[in-house]
């Protein structure tokens, strides 16, 4: 559950559409068992929707909407013109609830 962090990019892969944009999730700051304070964390998520949910998220789904999703997380590789390899890990919508 978190935030949009930009308003989804839609595209079309033979006629399916993909819908791509960022989610952020923070964790709140707390003090650990041993009484150490624990900062808040905010992490940020690619998220990845296809077919009717992309559709969704070209209508309803903007900067700053709050979403719940569940899906599959998957990382891909790829390298550039200069060989330089990159990762980037993803999540794969399932299910997702847009919630107020």
């Amino acid at each position: 559950m978190g935030y949009v962090g930009r308003d989804p990019e839609i595209r079309y892969i033979e006629s399916r559409p993909l819908a791509t944009f960022t989610l952020a999730t923070t964790e709140r700051a707390r003090r650990s068992a041993s009484g150490a304070e624990i900062p808040e964390r905010t992490e940020w998520h690619n998220i990845v929707m296809f077919d009717q949910s992309a559709e969704i998220a070209e209508k309803y789904i903007r900067k700053g909407t709050r979403l719940l999703v569940e899906g599959k997380i998957r990382t891909r590789v790829w390298e550039d013109r200069n060989t330089i390899k990159h990762h980037i890990t993803e999540i794969y919508v399932d299910s997702f609830d847009i919630l107020k």
